[in-house]
């Protein structure tokens, strides 16, 4: 009788962080072979997650089989000045063979702060709020989380409510330090050096086969489209749009020709493998709806509606780094989001998604004819689901 491979026992943490929820790792409690980037690493998460499943139902692992809970973190000590620890993320795609590392999830970087605490890598100096320097490492950028603390301890219960979340926690702050994307010019937030760019796409796409979107690099690569174009209205649940096999393929023909006019790939075949960035939303004027839990948002309490994809699906609520993007877009007047919300200068916008609402604020400047963001901020929470250690066959890596 030939023997088994005996199974890894990792320590790990199992963690929710404003609508997502992972995986998380101390990388020295990693395999060795998993320390580091490479095809060992890629397969240890996916085996983790329960990746790649035919079924897409994630039976045979940790993973939820949704774009929001198919995800990992490895977190270390940061060795770069003023920093905390280092945040690296993963998204374990679904029934495909790879893992995304092209962006970051914000709504994980609550987590990662709370972690980072957890951990023992940050220790509170006293009661009240514990500032952590994150470094999120797929994308090079500074977040600071500001976590609620007692007796050197995460406070995780709490009153703050969460759009998408069913149960009140304790709010932390997130503040997202110069999120644009910076390339070396002063930089490249709107990647064509325009507000508004009209895509050349199928008619099958959109009748005429023009189409207006605001392409943006601020939290993660985002492409913006008005609702009306696709015959929409932006007060969908997921239900409508996921139920759609044709809208939806007609969304992702359109990503991959936003990337390629974005220049994150050179070929419309490798957005396929590119499936965490960029991401695509539509969006539309205030509206009053019924969101997915129920309760009835008016039309009078939002600046504007924004409905965002995520893998291929539409997102039961919002991404975190989406919402920094639609700070940033809502704050620069010409922006369709901007047009959406009523045009305008602003610093903080309110938008109805398919949960509910959410509020993102973003400090934007013109510097040399050229827009910026400084700062976004957002507040969301986490807290430990279960903590202990996962188990993954040891031939995995």
């Amino acid at each position: 009788m030939t023997s088994a491979p005996p199974q890894l026992r990792v320590p790990a943490t199992y963690m929710r962080g404003g609508t997502s929820k992972g995986v998380f790792f101390r990388r020295e409690d990693l395999p060795e072979a998993a320390r580091v980037p490479g095809t060992a690493r890629d397969r240890f998460l996916q085996r983790v997650i329960g990746s790649p499943d035919p079924y897409a139902v994630h039976i045979d692992g940790m993973g939820g089989a949704t774009s929001s809970t198919s995800k990992c973190v490895i977190v270390a000590p940061s060795a770069r000045a003023d920093h905390d620890i280092d945040y690296l993320y993963g998204q374990v795609a679904i029934d495909a063979d790879f893992v995304d590392w092209s962006g970051n999830c914000g709504n994980l970087s609550t987590a990662a702060g709370a972690f980072a605490i957890h951990a023992g890598y940050v220790v509170p100096a006293g009661d009240g709020v514990c500032t952590v320097r994150i470094w999120q490492a797929n994308i090079g950028k500074t977040i600071v989380a500001h976590v609620p603390v007692a007796g050197g301890a995460v406070v995780e219960t709490g009153a703050f409510e969460l759009d998408g979340v069913p149960f009140p926690a304790a709010e932390i702050v997130l503040e997202f330090i110069d999120p644009a994307e910076d390339d070396g010019e002063g930089g490249a937030m709107f990647p064509t050096g325009n507000l508004v760019d009209t895509l050349d796409v199928p008619a099958d796409i959109v009748a005429g086969g023009k189409l207006k979107t605001t392409l943006i690099d601020a939290g993660i690569p985002t492409i913006f489209v008005d609702a009306d174009d696709f015959g929409l209205t932006g007060t969908e649940l997921r239900e409508a749009i996921n139920g759609d096999a044709d809208l939806l393929a007609r969304f992702e023909r359109l990503r991959a020709i936003g990337a390629m006019r974005m220049g994150l790939i050179g070929s419309l075949d490798e957005a396929a493998t590119r499936q965490h960035t960029p991401k695509i939303a539509f969006v539309a004027p205030p509206a009053r709806y019924l969101a997915s839990s129920g309760k009835t948002v008016a039309a009078e309490d939002i600046d504007l509606l924004v409905r965002a994809f995520s893998m291929g699906k539409l997102h039961h609520a919002m991404m975190g780094t989406a919402s920094v993007a639609i700070a940033a877009a809502a704050a620069i007047p010409g922006t369709l989001v901007n047009r959406a919300a009523g045009g305008g200068e602003r610093q903080a916008v309110r938008f109805g998604h398919p949960s509910g609402t959410s509020r993102v604020g973003a400090e934007a400047k013109r510097v040399d004819g050229k827009w910026t963001v400084t700062k976004a901020v957002m507040s969301r929470s986490a807290r430990i689901l279960m903590e202990g250690f996962v188990r993954v066959p040891s031939d995995v890596c």
